[in-house]
């Protein structure tokens, strides 16, 4: 596993938010794993790797994603209990 790339432990909690979801070409874990990349590098989409694809893609999806209320959805199912 590469680094910043979902385990599959997380992919595990991920995966069922992201059936059938906006996209084609590189497929939802590969997305997510690249958008996690490139927050916890700190990078632009334009500078991310090119093992991730054109920046480009990346971001029109990134923001489709967005529009459809899917990171919400998965920050959602990521959280922890609320205790307080």
């Amino acid at each position: 596993m590469r680094r910043y790339e979902l385990s599959e432990r997380e992919w595990q909690l991920v995966e069922p938010h992201t059936r059938g979801r906006l996209g084609n070409g590189l497929d939802n874990r590969q997305f997510v794993s690249t958008v996690l990349y490139r927050v916890r590098a700190g990078c632009a989409c334009r500078d991310l790797p090119e093992r991730f694809g054109p920046w480009n893609t990346v971001a029109r999806r990134f923001r489709r994603w967005a529009l459809a209320g899917v990171w919400e959805a998965l920050f959602q199912a990521v959280q922890g209990p609320d205790y307080a």
